[in-house]
Order: C-alpha cells, then sequence, then structure tokens
C-alpha cells in the first residue's frame, strides 16, 4: 500500500478520493470538487490517500498549525475492511506530524478532531462501510488518545448556507497523556481560523465561540 500526497485537483487520485468521500460522508460534510483547488494548493493542508492496486482505498487530511504546535484531522476514510487502512494512515500521518514539530523546533502538543456522537445521534449511513461505522470509529479514537472537549460543539455547514451541524463532539489528543485540559484561547482562535473560509456563520456556532472566550479553560473528558 502507498500514502501519496494529493497537491491538485487534475490528480487522477483527487477524482477517486472525492468519489469516495461522497460515498461516505454526509452531503453537508463534503466540499464541492471544485472548491478543494486552494485547499490542496495550500502547503499547510496535508492530505493522503492510501494506494491499492491503483485504487484508493483510504485517505485522510490534516494540518500542521505552527504558530500553535498542534494538528487537526479534518477525516480519516477506510474505504474497504481487512486492509488495515486505518493502522497505516494514521501510522503514517503521526509520522508526518511529528516530523512537522520537529521542524519547527518543538515537540508537538497535540490534535483536534470533530468526532460523531452516535448515541446522540444515530442516523449516519457512511455509505454502508462497516469500518466507518460511528460506533466503530469513536471507539477507535478513544484507542488513539482522543478526549472529549467539555462543551456543546457544532459546526458551520461546509455548504455554507448558515446552517450548524450537530451531533458531533470536538476532541483532542494530548501528547502528554498527563494533560487534563487546555486553554480555551487555543480552541478559539484555533475555531475561528480553521472555519474563516466559510462566510457564513450559524448563531448557534457564534455564541458557541463567545462562551467559550469566557472561559479560562476546558477540561478534557473521557470519549
Amino acid at each position: 500500500m502507498q500514502y501519496i500526497r494529493i497537491t491538485s485537483i487534475e490528480d487522477p487520485l483527487f477524482a477517486k478520493m472525492h468519489k469516495l468521500l461522497g460515498e461516505v460522508f454526509p452531503p453537508e460534510e463534503v466540499l464541492e470538487f471544485e472548491l478543494w483547488k486552494e485547499p490542496l494548493e495550500d502547503p499547510g493542508i496535508r492530505v493522503f490517500v492510501a494506494v491499492h492496486n491503483d485504487e484508493v482505498v483510504g485517505a485522510t487530511e490534516y494540518r500542521y498549525y505552527p504558530q500553535w504546535n498542534i494538528a487537526m484531522t479534518d477525516f480519516t476514510i477506510i474505504g474497504r475492511p481487512g486492509l488495515s487502512i486505518g493502522r497505516f494512515l494514521a501510522n503514517n500521518r503521526e509520522k508526518d506530524l511529528h516530523s512537522l514539530a520537529e521542524q519547527n523546533g518543538k515537540a508537538l502538543f497535540g490534535m483536534f478532531a470533530e468526532i460523531y456522537d452516535p448515541y446522540v445521534r444515530e442516523d449516519f449511513d457512511f455509505g454502508g462501510v462497516k469500518p466507518m461505522n460511528p460506533f466503530v470509529r469513536r471507539e477507535v479514537l478513544s484507542h488513539l488518545g482522543y478526549k472529549k472537549l467539555d462543551f456543546d460543539y457544532v459546526h458551520p455547514s461546509w455548504k455554507n448556507d448558515g446552517e450548524a451541524v450537530k451531533g458531533l463532539d470536538f476532541c483532542f489528543m494530548p501528547t502528554d497523556e498527563s494533560i487534563i485540559d487546555i486553554p480555551s484561547t487555543l480552541i478559539t482562535d484555533f475555531l475561528k481560523d480553521y472555519y474563516s473560509v466559510l462566510s457564513n456563520k450559524p448563531t448557534e456556532w457564534v455564541n458557541m465561540i463567545e462562551n467559550l472566550e469566557g472561559k479560562e479553560k476546558v477540561t478534557l473528558l473521557p470519549l
């Protein structure tokens, strides 16, 4: 299996990856094909696919933010069972991120991720791919070390229609497992930067940010 970075929508592997995105994720979670042009060309956004027998069987997108020394996992897709795709993607992503942090002269502080909460919302289909079942994914991410941040989370729809997407938790995986909370400013600064590409923010998201800005720290809870 190969771990290959995609940097252009002209790359034939991108069309295969985008098709996989549409098969696995709900429509409000998938950015339109043409809107991927700039993100893929951004050196700070890292999109890699797992290629097996010339087919894209998995993918992951993540970013490293040197100013905060943290990363964000945008998504991880396992398109086929029985190939250890999840471990393959996680291991290669971890190596890449630790290398980027070292180039920044630091040890990686941790990584954010949005994680579906199937105990609140159970209508996630994920294209019928069993490894992408939200109950399975949540437990796997817990095993990796992710912890839930203690606040009610919503995010703006990637359709940029002003709708709030619910049914997810915002989580953080600290490199140092002894960390029990993180500064709220780290969360708000990151989220405002991360969603700056969307001009139409829902009121629920704005209120969430304002509430977080009134706190000093946010506790990490078991996932």
